[in-house]
């Protein structure tokens, strides 16, 4: 049944808001692919992110002008439908490339991915790419892993100096240490202090002066010798 004009004219204005957005697309052709078959197609390419479209050419390449996927919708020819997305194409040519694998009623025409055009052979290789989030995975790896390792060393070397030193409290090496340390300091304390020959010397003068007279202005000892108190008494007259 022939689409009327209006009908043509909506389909080409929905098909057309939905390609402004993509950034890849794959265009394929198929033949004898039954509608249960096609059903499944579709659920892939939507598990994988995309939308998809039999399309008659000429309103396909009316509906992506001035998108990104425009240069891959024009002058298409016999029977095609279109794979799009606006989100990973190494996902979208993943799911397409292994539901072809299985369904050889369905062959790639061409292919477009941020206006770039690729051949069949390149949809191939494209599908054989990391996707996005196994590249962030990866990538995500490759961030963590240097604080990672950094953190086990560190919880190795934590727990490791807790076990020497929960070993060494329970042999008692804390408690002799700390008993031997006020003996050391004692033996320091005893041990002869070695004097220099001019220390020696200031100390024998020291002595000398001890053993002399009292320096001037020295205070009188309150018992005098036997001398000293002969002599008071010999100073003063007898009484009659």
């Amino acid at each position: 049944m022939a689409l009327t004009k209006a009908k043509k004219n909506a389909k080409v204005a929905m098909l057309a808001g939905e390609l402004q957005s993509s950034t890849t697309a794959i265009i394929g052709t198929f033949k004898g692919l039954t509608a249960s078959k096609d059903f499944e197609l579709r659920k892939v390419i939507r598990a994988a992110g995309g939308s998809y479209h039999v399309v008659k050419n000429k309103l396909a390449a009316k509906s992506a002008e001035g998108t990104k996927v425009e240069a891959a919708l024009q002058g298409l020819k016999g029977v095609s439908s279109v794979a799009y997305t606006s989100g990973d194409p190494v996902a979208l040519a993943k799911a397409l490339s292994t539901w072809v694998k299985d369904n050889a009623e369905f062959t790639f025409k061409l292919g477009i991915v941020d206006g770039k055009v690729i051949t069949v052979e390149e949809i191939d290789s494209l599908a054989k790419l990391p996707g996005k989030e196994e590249l962030f995975s990866k990538l995500l790896f490759l961030i963590q892993s240097p604080a990672q390792r950094l953190a086990t060393v560190i919880n190795a070397t934590g727990r490791n100096l807790a076990v020497v030193v929960n070993m060494a409290a329970e042999q008692g090496k804390f408690g002799a240490a700390a008993a031997e340390a006020p003996k050391a300091e004692e033996s320091k304390a005893d041990a002869p202090v070695a004097e220099t020959p001019a220390e020696q010397a200031a100390a024998a003068h020291v002595e000398e002066s001890a053993a002399g007279e009292q320096p001037s202005g020295a205070a009188e000892p309150e018992n005098g010798t036997a001398s000293q108190a002969g002599e008071a008494a010999a100073s003063e007259p007898a009484e009659g």
